[in-house]
């Protein structure tokens, strides 16, 4: 009799499942939440709100947790314990390859691809959950990582800089243009070499270049002992001099 019932759940259940939109998508989205369960109450103990003398922990409702699949994303109510915490073992062990994947998607994106041309890239290995969209999502992470690169704090002393322009062609308000980008290295006091800042500008003229210099100046450099320049960036020569102050005992000098 108990088979016979079980056989008429699972019927009713398929019979649900081919009437909703995306039937394989929804027999996913149950079969995960059924493990779930499953798993949270094998690691407390007991089913919730179930008194059982094997109780080991109580569960203390839900965290939502994204989960992206080939057949879509889906968010996941991850049952929560009061101890020892809960992971779906099919998240953790799918954690390597989604942040590889990211780290793709990122890189492409680095790289100049479009958000729609890394979705059809997506969609070419099998990952059709991908939008465009969500690739803009994933690449925020890069604007975080941009964000500290160019905000860190620096050391108050840089015995040695140099400065030098990239030209390189950008979309700037709906068209390509071409624009400088000032790359400005440094070596410490213990010998390391370290990129200070590399910042996009209109032009090599002496305003902008005093305001990249006034930029590392607030981010804690003080003592410069030799601005190392193209013979081009006078500018940046005598804004680097005038900016930054000399070390007692030293010379502040730019050379070509």
């Amino acid at each position: 009799m108990a088979g016979r019932n079980d056989t008429d759940y699972y019927k009713k259940l398929l019979l649900d499942f081919i009437a909703e939109p995306d039937p394989l998508f929804s027999m996913l989205q149950w079969l995960t939440q059924r493990m779930m369960e499953l798993g949270s109450e094998s690691k407390a103990g007991a089913p919730e709100g179930k008194h059982s003398t094997e109780r080991k922990t109580h569960f203390s409702g839900t965290r939502v947790r994204r989960f992206d699949t080939r057949l879509g994303t889906m968010y996941l109510l991850v049952p929560k314990l009061r101890q020892g915490g809960y992971i779906p073992f099919f998240v953790t062990e799918r954690k390597r390859s989604e942040q590889a994947l990211i780290q793709v998607v990122q890189e492409a994106f680095i790289n100049g691809v479009s958000t729609r041309k890394i979705e059809r890239l997506a969609k070419s290995m099998g990952i059709e959950g991908i939008s465009a969209g969500q690739v803009s999502e994933l690449n925020k992470e890069l604007d975080e990582q941009v964000r500290y690169f160019r905000t860190r704090p620096l050391e108050k002393t840089c015995p040695f800089i140099w400065a030098d322009a990239l030209y390189e062609k950008i979309r700037y308000d709906g068209r390509v243009v071409t624009m400088a980008v000032l790359v400005v290295a440094g070596i410490t006091l213990d010998g390391t070499r370290d990129i200070l800042t590399v910042e996009p500008m209109s032009g090599e003229s002496e305003e902008t270049c005093r305001e990249l210099f006034e930029g590392l100046k607030k981010r804690g450099i003080k003592d410069v002992w030799l601005c190392i320049s193209d013979s081009h960036q006078r500018g940046s020569r005598r804004q680097s001099a005038g900016v930054f102050r000399v070390r007692a005992g030293s010379a502040a000098r730019c050379t070509s």
